[in-house]
């Protein structure tokens, strides 16, 4: 059992592969957290109040213990866990320990994404019953351990035992305290095409707070946040991270009280959420998964890797080598009609590019981003012979055939907006702020959320598509349905993630053979919640090969390969202006799902070689690059020069990738040391040149890049 407890010492260790979370119900059955770090032995652990209590203090002994869940009004002073206002108008919690219990295996949240188990003895759960006396206010916390990785989830259900109605004001799914507040704290910025820059600072005093309010985890910031040894780096040092099974609004902090004890917060951001209780009701908050690595970044990143590859995504793509594909976005645009598309995959069924993708344009009056969304009806003028038609063409070159959808938005120039104007998330009287020409669906609704799956699920019946990218092109404003009443407003933003989820899974559960990748303005919602539906993700609108390297680089921190879309594209770069060879453009994009975007018929024998070239490579590693250990080597974000690696399972396969973005005169080689290897085998390149892999991870490898936007790529096997 990778749960066990001890109900005379009330404690419970949580313990997987080499990791403990510890957990301690004290004399008065609060629940308190004693550890969460390297494995310690059932039994070894202790509680002493006095631990935690200054010589003298002004302050309440409740504001210093380490709380599991903290609440509000008995002397906690920080950010709750549970945030509640009860039908007197106060928010005072007491939560008290009443019952805790084990299970096998993992069982899965209602309509909300979550990790899961495939076979019972993969995990472990702690259910820890919580009763407010006052109130009535039940909690459950569910506790799960997965027993290889030491991987913890959690997640929050409050139920209203009360006889009158109590709104939750906030509710944090992981907040775990620390003994001391020695710690960086490291997190995910970005913007619309620069997303997930990795970010690293001193954790310092008070609060560090990130969090997203726009309805969408977001481009600017990404549901994950970790504290960091401060000589923690890639391959050495404790990391203490936590990561939102999410979707929406979210906030996640490191905070630092006046005893020197830290904290580790994430959930539903409070600023943009409410929810009503009537009695007997019950509330679910999202999952927030917990991983502790005693070996670095990399070791953190990979225990993420592994867990949201395997036991996150889902369904028939999960493990399939995803195939090569052709997008036209940036080839055409909106200016394209069907002998155009036919001539560009004409030309990738000759590279042997395995998949070619419609994207915006095919529907409605769609020659502009101004209107049409919401008519998912096909644009005949452009293609007279209709999906099916492009599709049978399409599949007879002996393509797949994918196309783009946008079906949480609608235009103002649309039969759909004309037909149910209140349909979009709006405020009666005041202006509908519009951007990129477009308004939201309010996917709370169930009429809408029916609406969604009926649209899209006659389209996607209507040809052979065996591919669907889902987008989500802004994020919200005027966060109101009209559907509540003026007591549940608050809950708009969540109920619309609700709704959202539940027209995801009813789609994909509907069309498994279908592979979708989701995309909002590039990576604007990169996050464990939208890959539970679908298995990979729009890295970024950016395709610039040298901004990739930080994008790639810094996705990689939580995210595996196989979640990361990434292209080869046109030059002069759409984004950045810049210009990249086609070699380095491929080296970059096959980190992740590899694919085209650009106009293949504009290319010269020698790039249209180039890319052949690329595509025979990309069949030889996918397997590879999607399901082996990735190792984070040197960062672009600190050098020149960026560095990374695939590892399979067994040790006898590696690719080693190096980027070189600008030179300097006399610049002698870099020496790159590897990690992962075997180091009594021996590995062979496609040079025929052989290393042992002692010497690839001691003294390493030598790249000799020695121009701007250069790229080396080479596979090693064990003979």
């Amino acid at each position: 059992m990778s749960v066990w407890y001890d109900n005379e010492n009330r404690t419970a260790y949580l313990s997987g592969g080499d990791v403990s979370y510890v957990l301690f119900r004290d004399d008065e059955n609060h629940l308190l957290n004693l550890y969460w770090g390297p494995a310690v032995p059932n039994g070894s652990l202790s509680y002493d109040p006095a631990d935690y209590m200054p010589f003298a203090s002004f302050d309440l002994p409740l504001s210093l213990i380490p709380h599991e869940i903290p609440v509000c009004g008995r002397g906690w002073n920080g950010t709750p866990a549970v945030g509640l206002l009860n039908s007197a108008g106060d928010d005072v919690v007491d939560l008290r320990v009443t019952d805790w219990y084990t299970q096998a295996g993992k069982a899965p949240l209602p309509g909300l994404p979550a990790t899961y188990t495939e076979k019972d003895a993969e995990a472990d759960s702690l259910i820890v019953c919580l009763q407010d006396p006052d109130t009535g206010v039940l909690v459950k916390a569910v506790y799960s351990v997965f027993s290889e990785s030491g991987a913890v989830t959690r997640s929050l259900t409050v139920e209203n035992a009360s006889a009158a109605p109590v709104f939750l004001t906030g509710l944090q799914s992981a907040s775990v305290p620390f003994w001391s507040s020695d710690f960086d704290v490291l997190h995910l910025k970005g913007a619309w095409a620069r997303e997930r820059s990795v970010v690293r600072s001193p954790l310092g005093q008070g609060e560090y707070r990130i969090a997203s309010r726009r309805g969408a985890s977001g481009h600017e910031e990404n549901p994950f946040i970790a504290f960091c040894d401060p000589k923690a780096d890639e391959f050495s040092g404790g990391v203490w991270a936590l990561s939102l099974v999410y979707s929406g609004s979210f906030a996640a902090s490191g905070s630092v009280d006046n005893a020197g004890h830290a904290r580790l917060s994430i959930g539903l951001n409070p600023d943009v959420f409410t929810w009503k209780l009537n009695p007997g009701e019950s509330f679910t908050g999202p999952e927030a998964v917990m991983v502790f690595s005693s070996h670095g970044l990399n070791g953190m990143s990979q225990l993420y890797h592994r867990l949201y590859r395997t036991r996150l995504a889902r369904g028939t793509w999960r493990d399939r080598e995803r195939p090569i594909l052709i997008n036209n976005w940036e080839g055409t645009y909106f200016d394209f009609n069907e002998d155009r598309l036919l001539a560009i995959a004409a030309e990738a069924q000759k590279l042997g590019i395995e998949l070619f993708v419609l994207d915006d344009g095919w529907f409605g009056k769609r020659n502009l981003d101004n209107c049409s969304l919401g008519d998912w009806i096909v644009n005949t003028e452009k293609l007279p012979h209709g999906l099916s038609g492009l599709s049978d063409r399409i599949h007879a070159l002996g393509l797949r055939f994918g196309l783009w959808f946008e079906p949480e938005m609608v235009s103002p120039d649309s039969d759909l907006y004309r037909t149910h104007p209140d349909w979009c998330l709006h405020v009666p009287g005041r202006t509908r702020t519009e951007s990129r020409n477009q308004l939201i669906l309010d996917m709370g609704r169930p009429e809408v959320q029916e609406y969604v799956i009926r649209a899209v699920s006659d389209v996607l019946s209507s040809a052979g598509i065996d591919y669907v990218k889902w987008d989500m092109n802004r994020n919200m404003t005027e966060a109101v349905s009209l559907i509540l009443p003026q007591d549940r407003k608050g809950e708009t933003m969540h109920r619309y993630m609700l709704g959202l989820y539940r027209v995801l899974e009813t789609i994909t559960s509907a069309f498994p053979q279908i592979l979708f990748e989701s995309c909002s303005g590039g990576g604007g919602r990169f996050d464990p919640g939208m890959l539970f539906y679908m298995p990979q993700t729009w890295t970024s609108d950016d395709t610039d090969a040298i901004e990739r390297l930080k994008l790639q680089y810094g996705t990689s921190i939580v995210y595996p390969a196989s979640a990361m879309g990434a292209h080869v594209s046109a030059v002069p770069n759409h984004q950045t202006g810049r210009s990249v060879s086609i070699s380095m453009r491929g080296d970059v994009a096959l980190g992740g799902n590899f694919g085209f975007e650009l106009d293949l018929t504009r290319l010269s024998s020698e790039e249209l070689d180039a890319c052949a070239e690329m595509v025979k490579k990309i069949k030889g590693i996918r397997s590879l690059t999607q399901k082996g250990t990735f190792w984070r080597l040197v960062s672009p974000f600190e050098n020149s020069f960026a560095a990374w690696s695939f590892v399979s399972e067994d040790r006898s396969d590696v690719l080693f990738c190096a980027y070189r973005v600008l030179t300097v005169p006399n610049m002698p080689p870099v020496r790159v040391r590897l990690h992962g290897l075997d180091p009594e085998k021996t590995y062979t390149d496609e040079k025929g040149r052989s290393f042992s892999g002692a010497f690839l991870m001691q003294q390493g490898y030598s790249v000799h890049l020695r121009s701007d936007f250069s790229s080396e790529v080479l596979h090693f096997r064990v003979k």
